[in-house]
């Protein structure tokens, strides 16, 4: 296919390209029929079928990508009447494309265009994921670091913060933190936080922050008390989580969170020596 015809079915695509309210990208169906090369409305619904039911053998809820929806459109006499169109999803348009007639020139570029369109919004999906997971890990060690500032500060030393934090995980997690260790492979001399879930994470890093709070609040000067007020608050957002039907010590690990920031940091560095240039 030459590349004044890809460039020109590029700019096609994406003009046709609309949003909702809340940000979702969306194509009309009657749209997407003439871009695709079919004349003939019910020959484009047969394919839309085929399309609805790759999305179900898929495992996707059909209604997520193939919402009915009608519009009013013009006649030729000035007056209006009302029409039946989808609104389709980036993957909906991918698998009606997946199910359309190979001999046509559109279909061919569509099914290349909205799979790696599809791919690429995954990317970004993922790669944001593992950015929320990094902050939160950072977010935590900062935390935490307030937390034996405080503990040093109240009881004359932070010797016991390491206790405290032990302490805060049994009552998390209903093991020790050894035995979360031993359950997600954690080397000994790295941190159980570091393969830990954003989830947990985040939970970690809330229990940690009222601790904080009533620590300072009501003046707690020993270890005790300190200790008491964190297996507390990590017991609270313990019966959070399994109200939601989260059971922390049943989650699997998650990547070294290390190897996923300096993957980041790579991929930010790649991204710097080759950048995205305008056409002059």
């Amino acid at each position: 296919m030459k590349t004044e015809i890809v460039r020109s079915l590029t700019d096609t695509f994406e003009g046709h390209a609309q949003r909702t309210e809340n940000g979702v990208e969306f194509w009309l169906a009657r749209d997407l029929q003439h871009l695709l090369g079919y004349t003939e409305w019910r020959n484009f619904t047969a394919v839309v079928t085929k399309a609805k039911t790759a999305c179900e053998l898929s495992n996707h809820p059909v209604a997520d990508h193939f919402v009915e929806v009608t519009k009013m459109v013009g006649l030729g006499s000035g007056s209006q009447r009302e029409v039946d169109d989808i609104m389709l999803t980036r993957y909906a348009c991918y698998l009606i494309a997946q199910n359309g007639d190979p001999k046509k020139q559109q279909i061919a570029f569509a099914q290349t265009y909205f799979a790696i369109q599809t791919r690429r919004a995954e990317l970004i999906e993922q790669r944001l994921l593992e950015a929320e997971r990094v902050q939160a890990r950072k977010k935590l060690s900062e935390t935490e670091k307030e937390l034996s500032q405080v503990i040093y500060e109240q009881t004359g030393g932070n010797q016991d913060f390491a206790l405290i934090r032990s302490k805060g995980d049994h009552a998390l997690f209903g093991k020790t933190t050894q035995a979360m260790k031993a359950q997600w492979n954690v080397p000994d001399s790295r941190p159980l936080a570091d393969f830990a879930p954003t989830i947990i994470l985040k939970a970690k890093d809330f229990a940690t922050e009222i601790t904080i709070f009533n620590a300072r609040q009501h003046r707690m000067h020993t270890e005790a008390a300190i200790s008491r007020e964190h297996v507390s608050n990590n017991n609270a957002v313990r019966n959070t989580l399994l109200d939601r039907g989260i059971r922390p010590e049943h989650l699997p690990p998650d990547e070294d969170v290390k190897k996923v920031e300096r993957r980041l940091q790579a991929e930010d560095k790649k991204a710097l020596k080759k950048p995205d240039t305008l056409d002059s």
